[in-house]
């Protein structure tokens, strides 16, 4: 049978997955893995899928976790590859990449990245971190100044204001040149309307 695209990725990189089972996955046991005993595992399971389409795109067997999160005190299934580490660590992997999501989705809503310039790692982290700084930037700014202009605002005004040679504390404290009703700085719009 041959191997789907996504096995051989992950075997050639040698990476491993973490992800939460649906609640209709056809599935079979093939063996028990005893548990360590750490609190939350219910079950720790070696397993092959059996539906028709999942057991045809990822053959190999993959190990089913059943945790018990009681601090949100509901039950969690966890599928991976990954057999070396405990039923425990891949929970708590699990929990990281959740906190990774969200940051990321702080990043979409806060920092205003439109595109990247690269796509290399090193490309992708440098703009991050260049957005991340800008923002910092902004929020100490913020501070210092005791402004209640929002840190959005703030961003669209120095973004449109960038090669203006006027201090930023004048910037954003002169009150002609902000519109009460958006915020924006009005001197430098590109249109007159």
């Amino acid at each position: 049978m041959e191997r789907s695209r996504s096995e051989r990725v992950l075997d050639l990189a040698r990476a491993f997955f973490v992800t939460r089972a649906k609640r209709k996955l056809r599935w079979r046991r093939r063996r028990s893995i005893p548990a360590e005993g750490a609190a939350g595992v219910l079950s720790d399971q070696a397993i092959v899928l059996t539906g028709v389409k999942t057991a045809e795109s990822y053959p190999e067997k993959l190990r089913r976790i059943r945790y018990h999160d009681a601090g949100q005190d509901r039950t969690l299934v966890f599928l991976t590859n990954d057999f070396l580490r405990p039923a425990s660590a891949i929970a708590r992997l699990y929990k990281c990449r959740w906190q990774i999501e969200l940051f990321f989705k702080w990043i979409k809503q806060n920092l205003r990245i439109k595109a990247l310039y690269g796509t290399s790692e090193n490309a992708v982290k440098t703009q991050i971190w260049i957005a991340i700084t800008v923002y910092l930037l902004v929020a100490i700014a913020k501070k210092r100044l005791q402004t209640n202009i929002s840190l959005h605002a703030m961003l669209q005004v120095i973004s449109t204001s960038v090669f203006e040679k006027v201090p930023l504390n004048e910037l954003l404290t002169n009150q002609n040149s902000w519109d009460a009703e958006d915020g924006l700085h009005n001197s430098l719009l590109p249109f007159d309307l």
